[in-house]
């Protein structure tokens, strides 16, 4: 294997400059966009291709299904093959199944679709352990927290976006635009990412036997993805929700007003760069306490004014950014505390980190439409504040003794 091939040597650390950082940041939040633009458009999509209005959410669900499926399958083989090769293939993957969700008419045919953008759309879960291999220790943390908080970016952009472009054209357009995008993405990262070859001499069946192993055995592995879990199945639930409260009768807001309460979070992606630079200084544990006080506080927020007053909506703006800069910090510093384990085994690490908290999600928006459908915004948001609680009350049970980085 040659220098410019090998994972983390000093060569491969040069290649990391801040404009390659720019490209993967910007590449991860086109690509995860994709995951989200169905969300609020299931009704005219479903509507479209003939999908009966209670089996709309499949629109949504086999989406995350692709995407969990490759969370599991494909991220680890970033510890197997060649990583430029296999985020291009996963792009381009992603880009077949946007046109062809574009062109469907009928249910199966775009139920398929969205389980290929699911698979398409993990190819940003490939990146961040890429760039972190990429990033030299000293400054891995602000390399993955700049990375994702492009990802964050994206993730909070997609759903405003897909509404407006849908206001002014139809839901076709979206999917179309999105394909465009990730085929002229494929072409560019493959000219510009760097090669990264793994050193692993593993057999694919070898290499998903082997995350059994690693997740018995890995203690920082295993409450990093605790602590996350129960943060992100609170934003889950509380973006599974405010929708429901803001166009309710307290708040009677349109849905282009919706759209522009989601712009809010945005503003929370700010907590990427910052939570890298702090995990680089060995402040890790602060940061993980704070990150859980500020969505506990976040739910605290809601419950001050009188629903459906001016003041009420001012602070669930608050409320919105200050939970999304609890949960993107406190992702990025586990990204962090387990990207600094053994390297040959980064891909499969955080295939089962990104697992773990992305099933809780799922059960976090489930939970909060069922807790919202019988005792409102009320025992909706006690819920989600308890998230928080509870991994506070793990981590701190564990600090002291959980081994990691500096901080840790």
């Amino acid at each position: 294997m040659s220098a410019a091939t090998r994972p983390d040597d000093a060569s491969a650390h040069q290649t990391v400059s801040r404009s390659l950082t720019l490209v993967l940041a910007a590449a991860c939040g086109l690509i995860v966009a994709n995951i989200y633009y169905a969300q609020p458009l299931a009704g005219p999509i479903s509507a479209a291709i003939g999908l009966p209005i209670a089996a709309a959410g499949l629109i949504v669900t086999m989406t995350q299904i692709g995407y969990g499926v490759a969370l599991l399958l494909v991220v680890p083989a970033g510890d197997l093959v060649e990583n430029r090769r296999l985020i291009v293939t996963t792009i381009v993957v992603g880009a077949i199944a946007l046109l062809g969700a574009a062109l469907s008419n009928r249910p199966l045919p775009f139920l398929t679709a969205a389980f290929g953008i699911g698979l398409g759309s993990v190819a940003v879960q490939i990146m961040v352990p890429y760039a972190a291999h990429l990033a030299p220790e000293s400054t891995r943390g602000r390399v993955v927290g700049n990375v994702s908080g492009g990802l964050m970016l994206g993730v909070m952009l997609a759903r405003p976006v897909a509404s407006f472009v849908t206001e002014v054209s139809s839901w076709h357009v979206v999917f179309v635009l999105s394909a465009i995008g990730m085929a002229a993405l494929a072409v560019v990262l493959g000219r510009t990412l760097p090669r990264r070859a793994p050193a692993s001499n593993l057999r694919y069946a070898e290499l998903l036997t082997s995350m059994w192993r690693l997740a018995r055995t890995t203690p920082v592995l295993q409450w990093r993805a605790f602590y996350q879990a129960c943060l992100f199945a609170a934003f889950s639930l509380f973006w599974t929700t405010t929708p429901l409260l803001l166009a309710g009768p307290d708040f009677r807001l349109s849905q282009a007003g919706i759209g522009l309460f989601a712009l809010a979070g945005v503003a929370g992606a700010v907590a990427a760069p910052i939570a890298g630079r702090t995990a680089d200084r060995g402040w890790t544990g602060p940061a993980t306490a704070l990150a859980m006080l500020c969505v506990a506080l976040a739910f605290l927020l809601t419950h001050i004014a009188q629903v459906g007053s001016g003041l009420a909506l001012a602070l669930l703006v608050a409320a919105a950014i200050l939970l999304d800069f609890g949960v993107q910090g406190n992702v990025v510093l586990g990204y962090r505390a387990i990207f600094a384990l053994d390297a040959e085994n980064r891909g499969r690490l955080h295939g089962l980190y990104m697992s773990a908290f992305f099933a809780a999600g799922a059960a976090g928006s489930a939970l909060g439409g069922w807790a919202y459908a019988r005792g409102g915004w009320t025992l909706a948001s006690w819920i989600g504040f308890a998230l928080p609680v509870a991994a506070l009350l793990g981590y701190a049970g564990r600090r002291g003794y959980e081994p990691g980085p500096p901080g840790e």
